[in-house]
């Protein structure tokens, strides 16, 4: 995983999702572990954007955990914090998204993007039951840039 490309706040985020996967107690790192930290960490573009959304780490958390109730991501891999499929995925098309917008690097703006096409994960699950789209997302986020 070319994580050599990810902006320090990508690197920080990425960094924080794998702190917070350990703190649950859980033994991979998830979609919602990314979306968390990118709220946790509240820098870059992708924060503002869930800011904008009005999404708070609470909020989230309240409809990350009702989802989790109604529904558990099986996929658990023992050892050191792997990534999920879905994580793995979600990196993968941060990568698409940054090559996309022609940018030298992948910043929270390319991860909450790359989440947003993810549509079977927990965290894509909870950005549009908050009303978050892909669409409106990346509709934001090139008004951020374009600044």
């Amino acid at each position: 995983m070319p994580y050599q490309h990810l902006d320090p706040d990508a690197k920080a985020i990425v960094d924080l999702s794998n702190q917070l996967a350990h703190d649950d107690g859980i033994e991979f790192v998830g979609t919602e572990h990314i979306l968390m930290a990118i709220i946790r960490h509240e820098k870059g573009a992708g924060a503002r954007v869930l800011r904008d959304y009005g999404l708070t780490e609470d909020r989230v958390r309240a409809t990350l955990e009702a989802i989790m109730q109604a529904q558990k991501e099986d996929t658990w891999v023992f050892g050191r914090l792997p990534g999920s499929p879905h994580f793995r995925n979600v990196m993968a098309l941060a990568i698409d998204e940054a090559t996309q917008m022609e940018s030298g690097s992948i910043g929270s703006e390319h991860l909450l993007l790359a989440l947003l096409r993810e549509k079977d994960s927990a965290a894509y699950q909870v950005l549009t039951r908050l009303g978050v789209t892909l669409a409106g997302c990346r509709e934001r986020v090139l008004k951020i840039l374009s600044v």
